[in-house]
């Protein structure tokens, strides 16, 4: 199969895929959430170990008490995907926000630039989108996840159509990273 139809087929399958998560946002919000906790579990473990095996003891210690902590997290993320959604909902508003925040500040610092402006739109709205988030939380917050994962697999899955269409007829692009 050639490269662009291997890209092809991957951006129409995303394209599905988000289509998926938009058509049950609460089902994929719990998915993700599922997810995040067997990563949780064993990221948790994993730690646990290292810790374990560790020779220093302040490490020993540091490392089995955020293995335990990983774990906890996952298993309860495991045991209440719903709870476990709304967390993660709320982490992610208030990564928005933070974001927000940080470029309204460097809007400001780049206040005599011809980039002023777009930064600090692009500040604004992600502490509106934040707001708006907040809201409406308690109906929100079991969905924000699924509609997030819904939207950037659409947009990723677009984004490698193109770049599929693209490499269908500029295929010397590609020679271009394998040379190095």
């Amino acid at each position: 199969m050639k490269t662009w139809m291997k890209w092809l087929l991957v951006g129409v399958l995303s394209v599905a895929f988000g289509i998926l998560a938009l058509s049950n946002t609460v089902l994929a919000s719990v998915s993700v959430t599922i997810m995040t906790a067997i990563l949780l579990c064993v990221s948790g473990v994993i730690q646990i170990i290292g810790g374990l095996t560790d020779a220093r003891l302040g490490n020993k210690i540091w490392n089995v008490l955020l293995g335990l902590l990983m774990l906890m997290l996952g298993i309860s993320f495991w045991k209440n995907p719903l709870e476990g959604a709304v967390s993660l909902a709320m982490l992610v508003t208030i990564l928005i926000a933070a974001g927000g925040v940080m470029r309204m500040f460097l809007a400001w610092q780049m206040r005599n630039s011809q980039y002023f402006w777009a930064m600090l739109v692009s500040g604004a709205v992600s502490i509106l989108l934040a707001g708006l988030i907040l809201a409406d939380f308690a109906t929100l917050s079991v969905q924000i996840i699924g509609i997030f994962l819904g939207i950037e697999l659409v947009f990723n899955g677009l984004s490698l159509v193109v770049l599929a269409f693209f490499l269908r007829r500029n295929p010397e692009f590609l020679d271009r990273f394998n040379r190095h």
